[in-house]
């Protein structure tokens, strides 16, 4: 069971390794499905980012998943021999164009779920271009499984000769649309969510208003367009014995603490199942840790059976905690352990808050601001201007971002 974990910066990146991923995968410029919510790399990333994964065990995945057209053919092949250059591991692609392209350079090529495999037959059309097929994240994991049994019974094989691999979405952002084939952004604003430029308009209220009076309705108080996140670490042994290959963690828009909960709380489930310690007590656990980070509220999506979405309750993330920017990190002296900081807004940090710091290199640390001291003299706090310091038992870099960690109370 490999799993997939997003990356829209380098830090990102070092958080999935410490969450534990198999794979990373991740966009360049323009031509994928996050090309405007992404801090998108560039070509030059191309070989850094697949040596850094090279050399952590894991796989690099080069999104390359949106429509293209004529004028665009040049700068997709340019993409793509880079990609083979670096090394990178495969490209996940849906226009026919990328695929083609892919396959005539020897660049293996995974299938995006914008191509909406539903049935075997498109599995079986597929596999004559690719090696790991996504399926429709509308298919109940029933469906899946049926799938997946065809595959092994009838011996399908990707251009590589291995079995065709199966790949499912297990946690993030669902979309109203099939498949995520939604034009309501490009009607409104003329950004097209096929290329990867949605505003996301889904995600607001909306009034009903009657066409002949002045009668409008808030809806329940419910943001109807707009899913909740999908979160399948409840019924994670159903997907496995399903016989999937691949779990999908949606969110290169994500920030890289949310990289490093979500891949971490899969990384033990996926183990725990496989240890026969995949227990009720931990399900609970995982599920509250992986509300402490960005989530729209969980539901199962379709694998189990429903055939309607649930919608959020209230606008943007309903995470139990959340991160108060405070400043950078300037030093950090390996011997006793200590990070200097400056704080650099007008927060506070007192001595036993929570903290976070992220940055390139260092990826995610979390712990506790034990003792502040300023100019060597223990504080109870420190304020905006202040140049302190703090025990720290992970290595930190200068430049890091340094965050205060707040519990959310839930007023809904």
């Amino acid at each position: 069971m490999e799993i997939m974990s997003p990356v829209g910066s380098y830090e990102s990146l070092q958080a999935a390794i410490q969450g534990g991923a198999d794979a990373v995968y991740f966009g360049v410029g323009k031509l994928n499905m996050r090309s405007r919510s992404a801090a998108n790399f560039t070509l030059d990333d191309l070989p850094r980012l697949a040596a850094i994964a090279r050399d952590a065990g894991l796989r690099s995945y080069l999104t390359v998943n949106t429509v293209v057209y004529d004028e665009e053919l040049d700068e997709m092949r340019i993409l793509l021999q880079a990609a083979k250059d670096a090394g990178i591991s495969a490209v996940i692609a849906s226009d026919f164009a990328v695929i083609a392209a892919a396959r005539a350079m020897g660049v293996e090529v995974h299938i995006s779920t914008q191509c909406n495999v539903s049935n075997i037959e498109a599995v079986r059309f597929y596999a004559q271009f690719a090696d790991v097929v996504v399926t429709a994240r509308e298919l109940s994991l029933r469906q899946v499984a049926d799938i997946v049994r065809y595959i092994r019974e009838h011996d399908i094989r990707g251009p590589r000769g291995q079995l065709l691999q199966v790949e499912i979405f297990a946690h993030g952002a669902l979309c109203m649309s099939v498949s995520g084939k939604c034009y309501l952004s490009l009607d409104a604003y003329g950004q097209s969510a096929n290329r990867g430029a949605c505003l996301q308009l889904c995600r607001r209220r909306y009034l009903v208003k009657d066409y002949e009076s002045d009668l409008e309705l808030l809806v329940d108080n419910q943001y109807i367009m707009s899913p909740k996140d999908l979160c399948t670490i409840g019924f994670l042994d159903k997907i496995i014995r399903a016989g999937v290959s691949v779990l999908k963690i949606e969110g290169r828009g994500r920030s890289a603490d949310y990289v490093q909960m979500v891949t971490r709380c899969y990384r033990e489930a996926v183990d725990a199942v496989a240890a026969g310690t995949y227990t009720p007590a931990r399900i609970a656990d995982w599920t509250a840790r992986l509300r402490t980070v960005f989530n729209r509220g969980f539901w199962d999506g379709y694998y189990l059976g429903r055939t309607m979405g649930e919608w959020s309750r209230r606008y943007g993330s309903q995470a139990t905690e959340n991160k108060v920017y405070l400043g950078r990190v300037t030093n950090y002296y390996g011997r006793p352990r200590v990070a200097e900081a400056r704080l650099e807004t007008a927060e506070k940090l007192h001595a036993g808050d929570r903290i976070m710091v992220t940055g390139a290199t260092t990826g995610v640390y979390t712990g506790t601001a034990d003792e502040l001291r300023l100019d060597r003299d223990p504080v109870p706090e420190v304020k905006q201007g202040d140049l302190f310091s703090f025990p720290a038992a992970t290595l930190l870099h200068r430049g890091d971002k340094l965050y205060r960690i707040d519990t959310v109370t839930d007023e809904y």
